[in-house]
This record gives C-alpha cells, sequence and structure tokens, in this order.
C-alpha cells in the first residue's frame, strides 16, 4: 500500500504532513461541487427524482387503470411508464374473478380485485411505477413499449391528491399478469 492510501486510512506514518496538507488541498475542490450538484438535482425533471416507497400510497383503495403507453422508462430504480387513459375508462366485468399469479410476499390479490375502482380525478395521462428491473426480469416481463395496451392495479396517494401516480401492484401486458410487489413465489 503507498503514502497516499495510508494517508487516506489514517495509517500514514511520522512525518506525512506534507502529504496530508497535499490531500486536503485535492479535496478541497471537490467541497465546491455539493451546491452545484444540489442544484441539478433540483432542475431535474420529476421522473428522474420521484421514487415513492409503499407507505406514500393508500392501500385500501385499490384502483384499476387501463390504456396505452405514451411514454416509457425501462429502468431502475424502477421501471415506469406514462399511461393514457381513454376517454371513458371502465371496469372489466370479469375484474373481480381474474387469476392472478402468486408472489413471495402475502398480498391478498382477489380481495385487491374486488375492491378496485377507478380513479376520480380527471386527468387521462397516469405516471405508474412498476418494479425494478431485478423484478420485472424475474416475472419475464416483456419490455413494454409506447403504444402497448397495458392494464394495471395499484395505488396512489391518499384522496387522490398530489400528481397523478400509481404504484403498480399488478400488471396485464402482452397476454400475461405479474403481481410487482415482489417476486413470483
Amino acid at each position: 500500500m503507498n503514502r497516499r492510501n495510508l494517508l487516506a486510512l489514517g495509517l500514514a506514518p511520522a512525518g506525512t504532513a506534507v502529504l496530508r496538507l497535499r490531500a486536503a488541498a485535492s479535496a478541497a475542490p471537490m467541497a465546491g461541487l455539493a451546491p452545484l450538484a444540489a442544484a441539478g438535482w433540483a432542475l431535474s425533471p420529476l421522473d428522474a427524482r420521484a421514487h415513492h416507497g409503499w407507505s406514500s400510497f393508500d392501500q385500501e383503495r385499490p384502483l384499476y387503470l387501463e390504456g396505452r403507453a405514451a411514454k416509457v422508462a425501462w429502468r431502475n430504480p424502477h421501471a415506469e411508464l406514462e399511461l393514457e387513459l381513454p376517454a371513458n375508462p371502465r371496469l372489466p366485468a370479469d375484474l373481480a374473478t381474474r387469476p392472478l399469479p402468486p408472489q413471495a410476499a402475502a398480498v391478498d390479490g382477489p380481495a385487491l380485485l374486488r375492491a378496485a375502482r377507478l380513479p376520480t380525478r380527471p386527468e387521462r395521462r397516469w405516471v405508474v411505477e412498476l418494479a425494478p428491473l431485478t423484478r420485472m426480469n424475474a416475472w419475464k416481463v416483456a419490455e413494454i413499449k409506447a403504444g402497448d395496451a397495458v392494464a394495471l392495479l395499484g395505488f396512489t396517494f391518499t384522496g387522490e391528491k398530489g400528481d397523478a401516480v400509481l404504484r403498480a401492484e399488478y400488471l396485464w401486458a402482452g397476454g400475461g399478469v405479474y403481481g410487482l410487489r415482489s417476486g413470483p413465489a
């Protein structure tokens, strides 16, 4: 290990005061980058900053959305899409009886399907947070493309306040249905 590495670990031998000063001086320009990084984050697009845990969403009120993917971002921390809803969304007559795949997490999918409702807000475009790519791959979900038809069951913010964002619990796409809370059971 060289003297610089030892210095960084605080294990440099005596007489290295000059090296310590040089190391501190070389780190000083980096300290000035923190405000620039913060400004860059603040000015970045919302979709690049938004990431919500499950606790941010009203899990007592599942929503059903169906439409076409307008934009898709197939990346981590989770895949995301903008969904364009039809002019007159409807709940499918068979929704409460649709089969659902078992997930590793304990999710009462049939109860969620029975409780599903349509959103009350007027927006026809919703941002949908899917799962991390590792989970999407575990389910073998084919990459969704703009224009693809998709249906989702998930959760939004309490009282549908804030942005039109849905955290997807179940995804119907490409002829398959996928549970997104966890991996396949």
